[in-house]
This record gives C-alpha cells, structure tokens and sequence, in this order.
C-alpha cells in the first residue's frame, strides 16, 4: 500500500444518504469477531518474516504465533464446539453461524500451520545455523553425540518416563493439555506374553523440551537437540526385547475455559481450585501428529479422542513447538535481539530520596510503559510500606507475576500495620493458580482480600492510598491501563496517571467500596465505570462528536484499544461516520466494524499497529469533549463493558492531554509497522510511499521518551 494517506488527515466524506433506508445494525456491516482475531494471529505470523527484525527476534514472534493459537483452540474454537454440541448455536450481529464459523477458522488454521512450519524449516532454522545455532536431528549426530546422547536419556530421561503398553488392563492413557507424547508400533511380545503392537509414551513434562550439547561434541557455537529426538533415538531401550517399528508425536489441545456457574458458587476460591484440575483434561478440539504417522495410527488417535479429519493437523516438525520458546534465554546473542534500552523516569522522581507522593500532589503524572519506568510504581508502594503517615492502601490485582515486588511491598506494608486491603481477580485467564497463592501469601501477611463481584471480573487497574497530613487525610490514586505486572510493563505499551485530584481519588474510593462492601452505586463525578456507566457514556461522547460535526464544526474520535466488538458503539461510530466526523481506530486485535463503505462508514479508518511490544493502552479521544482524553482498563467489547469491573479515567491536565494526543498521531503516522483494516476484514501491511521515510510509532516513541 503505498503512497496512501496518513489516517489522521484522511479528508471527511460528505455523504448524503437516506437514513431511514440504512440499517446499520445488519449483519453485513460487521466481522465476527473469531475470524477478525484469527487475522491479528495471521499479522503476528508475518512478523517471524520481517527482516528488519533481528533473527531470534523472528524467532519469538513465531512462538508467540504458537502460544496465540495454543489459545485459540484452547478458548474460541473449543467455545464453538461447545455451542454445536450442546445445541445452544447463536447467531451473533454478524450473521454467522457457530458451525459456519468453525468450517472457516479450520481451514485458515490449517493453512496456518502449514505456512508456520514452511517459516520455522526453511527460513528461520537455516537462518539460524548460519549464525551458528544449531538444532540438530538425529540423522546429523556424530559417533561421539551419540554416546552422549545415549548416555543422557539412560540417566536423565529414562528414570522420569513411563511407557504405557495398550491392552485391556492398560486402556488408552487420559493425557494432559498440550502434553508431548508418542505412539508407538511394536513388534513382538514383552515378559507377560503380551502382543497388542501398541504403546503410548508421554514426554516427562519437568524435562526441558530443548537440551544443550556439550561444546567438546559439536563445532563451534550453540549446538541443542530437542527432547524428543532423544526419546526417539533411544525408544527401543523401553521395550526391553521388543522392536518399536514406528514412534510419532503427537499433541492434544483440550478445551481449556473455566465453567463456573455464579448462581452455585459459595467460595469462588474453592470452587476455582477444583475447576483449575479438570482444565487439564477438557474435551478435545485439535489433534497435532507428526505428518509421517501412518494412516491406521493417525485414525486410532481420531478415534480415541472423537475428532475428525478437520481437527487432525499433520505438523513438519516438533508438535510442542512452542516450547523451543526457550532458546532465546539460552543463547548469548545480543546481536540477534532488539537493542537494550534504558526507561526513563520523570524529572520530578529522578532523586532517589523524592517522597513519591509529595511529587503527585504537586503535579498529576503521567507514565507511558515500557518507554518510561514501572519502577515508580513499585517505589510508590515500597515508601508506602514504611511511611509512618500512611494509613491505607486499597489496590486491585489482575495480573501481577508469580514473583511480583508489588505483592511483596504489599507484604511489607500489611506487616507493617498498614491498612492493606486488596481485590484479587482470580479469573483472570492461564493465571488463576498464581492469583490463588498470592491471595494466600498477602492473606498470611494480615492484608484483607477480596475476590471481588461474583459474575463480573474486576478488571480495573487502581490503586488508592490514604495519608495523614497534618489535620487533613489525603488521598492519592494511580491508575492504569495494564496490569501491575512488573515484566508485561517491560514488553506492554499502557499508560499509567498518578494523581491527587480530590474528585478523581473520591470517585476512586467509592469503586473501591462497590467492589468490598455492598450498597447502591454511589454517584461518581469525574470516572466513568462498567457495569454501570462507561458504555452509555462513550456512547453520549460519540453522540456529541457526531452533533459538532451536524453543526459544521471540526469533529475527530480517535480510539485506541485491543479489540472493538461491542454493537451499539460501533453502530454509534457509523453514525458520526455518516454526520462527517473523522474517525481513527488504532485496534490491535478483534474489530468487527468494517470501515470504508460507502454511506455507512466512508470517514472510518481502522489500523493494526504490530511491533516490538505488544500495543495495549487503551485510550478514547474526542475533539470537542471536556476533557478530550480518556485513558481506560477496557476494551470496547461486551465482556468489558457490561460484564466486568472497569474504570475509564480522564486525564485533566492539558499538558498530558497534549502528550497523549501526540502519542496518537505517531500511531497514525506508522506506515511500516500498521495494517490497514479493508472492508472484506482482510488487512493489508503499510507501507512508505516513494521517497518517503519509513516511520515507526514504536521506534519514534522509544527515541523521544527514553532519551
């Protein structure tokens, strides 16, 4: 796409339709919402052949496309199976139907990890021995290899395995979610006279997936061998007097969501920890096997997990393929990562011996991660917990880590006799477990804990504290946009506001009540929360934008988030679409609103930034709103904006409103890092138009904020 215009400057059509023939609620003008995600899962897979990119870098990418599909399988596709099994099949906005929808996604999942193994076996694995890293198959080992390699699986992975013969005392084995494991063909009969041909061997899961060959063995530089090359090599050794005549891989993906029923539930922690067990055995949705299984064995697993032909993806290469993830950490090779850089910290927190507090209550602050510091945050919590002034810290946690220094400065101030009280959201998805054992560890330590409201996720990134100063009791929020999560603020884009404005911390401290204690929803001046009032509220902004514009005057919406699907805002954004205001959606992920069509939503541009970090502030401009800009916890979907617990907060200072808005305009300058939404929800790669610069958002942002 070259020589198109920037999105932020893209001229308003003037459009004259009959408004009453128009209805923007069909179904043409949408995109369901797991196609529109399948394609951002297609966008990160073209990263892995970005050759801006340093090479281990690609490599990431393309286990982070692994992982996003593992997901995807796990919780969308799963979800589908679901609603046709049980015959609860619904036809969303978009008009399509669940088994319609599944037809569909197999068969760009399939190509997909055809084009993702064609990516890993004849780019980036030769690329990477050109430099020197090697993952050598069995065919490539020397003599002295194969001594130690035997030698290695006799004392490391024999004692841990345990080969499961088939026959009627040894039904087929119940096997874990995404666990490597093998079937297995033999020849033969073992010591009990027993002949069923059949084995099933899983891969020891405390066993890394990925081992380091000794430097004496190979040529020089980083030499491994995968885990299941050495069970391979050596899988006769477990069926002493046996032949194994075949031995495969092969990968079950199980249904993975969580079914708790909010009606039922007394402990929400009890009952959670029971649900966490059977994830791991959930109904089947995918089977992966080595694409030189024979047929008779591929139908046997078919038939044991009650799959058919759609859901079989023969793979060239490691069915686990998502745990070589590790061979970054276990290269030193800078030359082949993104170059190191150092977040800056604001001027007003830059003394170690700043009081963070006495800096907010100054000045509002604005942070924007990973290109400023989280550290401040965790500074902010740490000089709490030994403040003899400080009387209370209420903080909601998410996502934290499972070694997480905001947990441990929350330790320290509950130990300290501060009033400490936290709301935990244990649902928070692949990281229930973790959010359960830091509910205990702050719960041992004296601080109050809370689940917070059965049937709504709290979702909402806050913190407020409470200081004696003086006479007075002051109090002081941060609020964010992504979780407290010390490494997701290295790898994640949010921004982060410290503040001390009295209505923002008092609307601030009535959330907090809704969320621990009970009562009606008190009336909250300057935040706009879900359930209650942020979607009627985003929807009267969009309102007002379009009248403005009705009224001649320059109108402008700017929407930055993860994913867009909820009906009622994107039929309000094709309204002041066709009322002529400006519309610009940088949507990282899901968007069901189809943009340049003509009479519904010609004034619409939609972009997908993709890049180094993972794009996740969420931030709502309007032109002629007072203020102009929001920052918020939530996407714009229905989960977010009826279903859970979040806070969109104004940013009031004019100074950081401006900085915010030149934040935005960068993402609209992007025109080699941006995919531009089509209106068939197809997206095509920005690219700089002839003679003109290539211009990252991402590489700009990193410039001007951490020099």
């Amino acid at each position: 796409m070259n020589n198109m215009p920037e999105p932020s400057d893209h001229p308003v059509q003037e459009l004259n339709v009959n408004r009453e023939k128009l209805d923007i609620t069909s179904a043409p003008y949408f995109i369901n919402r797991h196609m529109s995600l399948m394609q951002f899962n297609l966008r990160v897979l073209e990263q892995a052949l970005n050759e801006d990119y340093p090479l281990l870098e690609r490599f990431q990418f393309l286990m982070i496309f692994n992982s996003n599909m593992d997901e995807f399988f796990e919780i969308r596709l799963a979800g589908l199976k679901r609603q046709i099994s049980f015959s609860r099949e619904t036809v969303n906005v978009d008009g399509m139907r669940p088994k319609d929808i599944l037809d569909k996604l197999s068969e760009q999942c399939k190509a997909a990890t055809s084009k993702q193994y064609q990516i890993l076996n004849d780019i980036l694995l030769p690329a990477l021995e050109q430099q020197k890293i090697r993952v050598l198959n069995r065919q490539s080992w020397s003599a002295d290899m194969a001594l130690w390699a035997e030698d290695y699986f006799r004392h490391q992975v024999m004692p841990v395995i345990s080969p499961i013969g088939l026959d009627p005392a040894h039904p087929f084995p119940r096997l874990v979610n995404k666990s490597l494991n093998f079937i297995v063909s033999l020849e033969g009969k073992d010591a009990f006279g027993r002949d069923s041909g059949m084995a099933i061997v899983p891969a020891p899961r405390s066993l890394p997936r990925l081992v380091r060959v000794p430097d004496e063995l190979c040529e020089d530089g980083d030499n491994f061998v995968l885990l299941s090359s050495l069970i391979h090599a050596h899988i006769d050794d477990l069926f002493n007097g046996m032949t194994a005549t075949g031995c495969y891989q092969f990968r079950i993906t199980r249904d993975a969501d969580l079914d708790l029923n909010a009606a039922e539930v007394e402990d929400i922690a009890r009952a959670l920890r029971g649900e966490l067990h059977s994830r791991r055995f959930g109904s089947a949705v995918r089977l992966e096997v080595d694409k030189y299984c024979p047929d008779d064995l591929v139908s046997f697993l078919l038939e044991q997990y009650k799959l058919s032909e759609s859901e079989l993806y023969l793979v060239d290469g490691p069915v686990n393929l998502g745990r070589m993830m590790q061979l970054q950490q276990m290269v030193s090779r800078s030359d082949l990562l993104f170059p190191t850089f150092i977040p800056s910290i604001p001027k007003s927190l830059r003394d170690p011996d700043t009081n963070i507090l006495d800096a907010v209550r100054k000045e509002d602050i604005l942070l924007y991660h990973p290109f400023q510091s989280f550290t401040p945050i965790i500074d902010l919590l740490r000089q709490a917990a030994r403040d003899p002034s400080l009387l209370s810290i209420k903080m909601t946690l998410y996502r934290t880590g499972s070694s997480s220094e905001v947990v441990d400065a929350l330790v320290e101030a509950a130990r300290a006799g501060k009033e400490v009280t936290v709301v935990i959201e244990l649902r928070a998805r692949f990281d229930e477990e973790e959010n359960l054992q830091l509910a205990t560890h702050l719960q041992e330590a004296g601080a109050v804990v809370t689940y917070g409201v059965v049937g709504y996720k709290t979702h909402a990134k806050a913190l407020l504290m409470v200081r004696r100063e003086g006479n007075q009791l002051t109090r002081y929020v941060h609020l964010g946009t992504g979780n407290y999560h010390a490494g997701n603020a290295r790898l994640y884009t949010d921004y982060s506001l410290l503040s001390a404005d009295p209505d923002l911390c008092s609307d601030v401290h009535k959330i907090f009540q809704q969320l621990t204690g009970m009562g009606k929803a008190e009336r909250i001046k300057t935040l706009f929360s879900a359930p209650f009032t942020l979607k009627k509220n985003l929807l009267r902004l969009i309102e007002a934008e379009a009248e403005a514009a009705r009224q001649g005057r320059d109108a402008h919406i700017i929407i930055k988030v993860n994913a867009l699907t909820e009906p009622k805002i994107i039929s309000s954004l094709y309204e002041a679409s066709n009322a002529g205001v400006k519309i610009d959606l940088i949507i990282r992920g899901m968007c069901c609103l189809r943009p340049g069509i003509d009479g519904v939503s010609s004034n619409i541009r939609v972009r997908s930034i993709i890049g180094r970090f993972l794009e996740h502030s969420r931030v709502y401009y309007f032109h002629n709103a007072t203020p102009r800009v929001f920052c918020s916890s939530a996407d714009a979907m229905e989960r977010n904006l009826m279903h859970r617990v979040e806070i969109c907060f104004p940013v009031l200072n004019a100074r950081l409103q401006a900085r915010i808005r030149s934040d935005l305009q960068s993402y609209l300058q992007d025109n080699c890092q941006s995919w531009e939404l089509q209106s068939d929800g197809s997206y095509l790669l920005n690219n700089p138009g002839k003679g003109e610069p290539r211009y990252s958002a991402q590489l700009e942002l990193l410039h001007n904020l951490t020099a």
